[in-house]
């Protein structure tokens, strides 16, 4: 991401001009603003350009809340592995070591994410011997180093640089916590940080609150189990640490301790509840699922966009939405939505894999498959389903259509219940509509066909050959009628119903 490529060059001017994108990324109440982003600057924040920033990700656990086949960090949000989620914020950051510690189902992981770096914790002993089994694959690395969790996918980039800056306000300080402060404490380990003003945010130990005493347990900072080391001290660090407690585990909040116990500093840096909440259940990955949408539906709205009943609308991860766009209620996008300028999104539509050109129309009930490109000005309406197909500008296709491999040239009307037979059981086939063509309403163009500019298809009709530019195809049967047919058809009936 820029922010950071620029920042690491430590070019200070560089930095300072970038102070913008940093304020905007401050919109929210967790991320940046103006004060600490100048902080930030002053305090040499970029330090990037000094030390290197890996990362561990644990991702051994079995996941078994989940009840699910698939590993539990494979799961998605807005459309995306949250591990996925989690990468991009490490990506943004600009870690440049990234090492995943798995476990059970590592081959699933090993299929989802081949250029990751995997290391294998084989039994699993506790968190500290998860971070351990990271060594080898950090070993020569120098840089600071984040610990982070496969199942607490929504931290941000922002705040990690807050924890690493931390790092580095003070030579003797080991190692960064990041904390929360929840609705409900609950049974969360606490955060004893120093009250004295002269060691603001000193850690002074992380207390399991089975052992906490009372005034302990009035503490409302938590531990989120995410942290920021040294390099050059995790490991050293982690070979004191040992497993004399009731689950004969290694923890790594026992670090904390052994720091303190070598004279060197600790401190914790705070984060909202919902940016460090675990996902462990389908009932928090739905919490989750729902957090990510509202912040997603509030940044649409500050960026210009109308959201009708936002409560209804769920976006992805990667949807792009110009000014001016208004959604109906109830839609849907997937993945890979491009929606420009203008565009007006009815209710009950689906989109996925597909972009919308300016001051173009879809739904109500529509559905846009991967590949539909609505070009500019073009309507697509209810009952609609497109596919890999391009509706080129200023064209319609009003209603209960089927467009699929196609092009729909400019212009160029599609009436009610027109299919494009695109598929004949083994091969997709193309079909080519013409700048202004007409197409009658109950029509069959069965692919691979072209319909030249200004031609007309009557209703009703099966193509199955090429149509030239201006001419008018008609293929259903010679109208045929029969006088006094119909009378003589009821009279007959009515006798055979009173015998």
């Amino acid at each position: 991401m820029r922010l950071f490529s620029v920042a690491t060059s430590g070019d200070r001017a560089s930095a300072l001009e970038l102070l913008p994108c940093l304020w905007q990324f401050g919109r929210d109440r967790n991320a940046l603003n103006r004060e600490t982003a100048s902080g930030w600057l002053r305090k040499g924040l970029f330090h990037m350009a000094k030390s290197e920033i890996g990362a561990i990700i644990l991702a051994a656990g079995m996941g078994t809340r989940m009840k699910s086949a698939r590993h539990k960090v494979l799961h998605a949000i807005g459309g995306r592995a949250m591990i996925r989620h989690l990468l991009d914020s490490l990506n943004r950051l600009g870690a440049s070591k990234q090492v995943l510690v798995v476990g059970a189902l590592k081959e699933q992981l090993e299929e989802a994410l081949p250029d990751a770096e995997f290391a294998i914790q084989d039994p699993p002993l506790g968190t500290g011997h998860a971070v351990l089994a990271a060594r080898d694959a950090l070993a020569g690395f120098a840089g600071d180093i984040l610990i982070l969790y496969g199942d607490v996918p929504m931290v941000r980039a922002e705040t990690m640089s807050r924890m690493i800056a931390a790092l580095h306000e003070r030579d003797d300080t080991a190692l960064v916590v990041l904390g929360f402060t929840p609705r409900d404490p609950a049974q969360y380990g606490r955060l004893v940080v120093a009250k004295n003003k002269s060691a603001d945010g000193a850690l002074e130990a992380i207390v399991e609150f089975r052992e906490a005493t009372a005034d302990q347990r009035r503490i409302r900072l938590c531990n989120s189990g995410i942290m920021a080391v040294k390099g050059a001290l995790l490991f050293d660090l982690l070979e004191k640490v040992d497993n004399q407690n009731a689950k004969g585990e290694y923890y790594l909040t026992d670090i904390v301790a052994i720091a303190r116990g070598q004279g060197r500093g600790a401190v914790a840096v705070e984060a909202s509840e919902e940016e460090v909440m675990g996902i462990n259940s389908r009932a928090e990955l739905a919490e989750a699922e729902a957090i990510f949408q509202a912040e997603r539906r509030t940044e649409a709205m500050e960026a210009g966009v109308t959201l009708l009943d936002p409560a209804t609308v769920y976006f992805s991860h990667d949807t792009v939405l110009g000014k001016d766009v208004t959604i109906g209620p109830s839609v849907f996008f997937g993945p890979g939505v491009t929606i420009h300028d203008r565009v007006m999104i009815h209710a009950f539509s689906h989109l996925e894999g597909a972009e919308v050109g300016e001051g173009a129309s879809v739904g109500p009930f529509a559905r846009l498959r991967p590949g539909a490109h609505i070009k500019a000005g073009a309507k697509v309406g209810n009952f609609v389903e497109i596919k890999k197909a391009v509706i080129e500008e200023g064209a319609k296709v009003n209603h209960l259509a089927y467009i699929g491999d196609a092009r729909i040239g400019k212009g160029a009307n599609i009436g009610a219940g027109t299919i494009t037979c695109n598929y004949d059981g083994f091969n997709k086939h193309f079909t080519d509509i013409g700048e202004g063509a007409f197409i009658g309403s109950n029509t069959a163009l069965v692919a691979p066909v072209t319909i030249g500019d200004g031609a007309i298809v009557g209703a009703g009709s099966v193509v199955t050959k090429d149509v030239a530019a201006n001419a008018l195809a008609v293929t259903r049967a010679a109208h045929t009628e029969k006088e006094g047919w119909a009378e003589k058809f009821r009279h007959r009936n009515a006798k055979d119903e009173e015998s």
